[in-house]
């Protein structure tokens, strides 16, 4: 493919088959010529944007109808890897059928969601995150050109990173979607930090009005108290053993962020769920051990009864807990 992303096979899996598919055929690359937007009483923007950061560009093509300010026709043209390509494609998409104010509400997080096979699984590997965001910014681009103002007016979210031009919501809505729990891997998913490093954390050479070590902190704070209400409303409906299986995860993650983690945390480990299946006599739930638990020796006997036993007393009898 023409300057394709370089991976090594098995990093495909990493990319969702809708990203691989439109990075060969894309579905609206091309361009909409001046005289042919006229000749259907149309007015034509032509927008560029660059990206710093890899080097990747794009531009975008709106034909729009200046009677009700309508995208009837979109196209696009990237200079850069295949992502970039099939963020283009899908951001192209979005556009057409919408109007200049509706469009210009499409972000990164909406470009990337539609690249997703199904909606639990990222589309791409976190390192290209960015080609979502380099598409967000082309449309705020093609929107001042035809209202003949500055891209930044469009800007209503609160900027963290100005390097990466990560917002604040966008930030926060990556954490929850991708589950993040380190600052470095905010920056794989966003570039946030990646580049003057200000935003990480206070004491560099700029100040900011927030920091990623903070958001994080925060963000991870109210995903516990959605999952612990999750597990909490779940219950009200019906005990453990009449759950969803995605009801039943989450009501043990619940209990595992409330009265374990904390004291695997302490000890540089920590756990996950993995699996749990349901028989007529066991639940058994399946975990993974992480960090210094995992060649802990009290991991398959005093820390393991006590795992087993808080999910006993708060959620099932039935409980079974297998590490593997």
């Amino acid at each position: 493919m023409a300057k394709a992303d370089m991976v090594s096979e098995s990093l495909w899996d990493a990319y969702s088959n809708k990203v691989t598919t439109l990075m060969n055929n894309p579905q609206h690359q091309g361009e909409i010529f001046e005289n042919e937007a006229e000749e259907r009483g149309n007015k034509l923007i032509v927008a560029d944007f660059g990206a710093e950061s890899c080097g990747d560009a794009v531009r975008l093509y709106w034909e729009i109808d200046p009677k009700n300010d309508e995208i009837i026709n979109s196209k696009f043209k990237s200079f850069g890897c295949g992502t970039a390509i099939a963020s283009s494609d899908v951001m192209t998409e979005l556009c057409i059928g919408k109007t200049v104010d509706e469009a210009v509400k499409i972000t990164n997080i909406d470009v990337e969601l539609a690249l997703r096979d199904d909606p639990e699984t990222p589309a791409v590997p976190p390192q290209k995150m960015h080609c979502s965001v380099m598409a967000y910014d082309v449309i705020k681009k093609a929107a001042g050109l035809y209202k003949g103002v500055d891209a930044e007016s469009f800007e209503t979210e609160t900027i963290v990173c100005e390097c990466a031009r990560v917002s604040l919501s966008t930030m926060q809505e990556v954490i929850k979607l991708n589950d993040l729990k380190t600052v470095e891997e905010i920056t794989d998913y966003t570039k946030a930090g990646g580049f003057c490093k200000s935003c990480i954390k206070p004491g560099g050479h700029e100040a900011m009005d927030y920091y990623l070590v903070d958001i994080l902190a925060d963000t991870r704070k109210e995903m516990d108290e959605e999952k612990m209400k999750a597990a909490a409303d779940a219950g009200i409906t019906g005990d453990f053993t009449a759950m969803t299986l995605v009801q039943q995860i989450k009501a043990v993650d619940s209990v595992v962020d409330e009265s374990v983690r904390q004291f695997l945390v302490m000890d540089g480990g920590d756990m996950e769920v993995v699996d749990i299946k349901t028989n007529d006599e066991f639940i058994d739930i399946y975990i993974r051990y992480l960090g210094a638990c995992n060649s802990c020796a009290s991991s398959s006997t005093g820390t393991l009864y006590a795992i087993e036993s808080t999910l006993k007393e708060k959620l099932s009898d039935k409980i079974r807990v297998l590490p593997i």
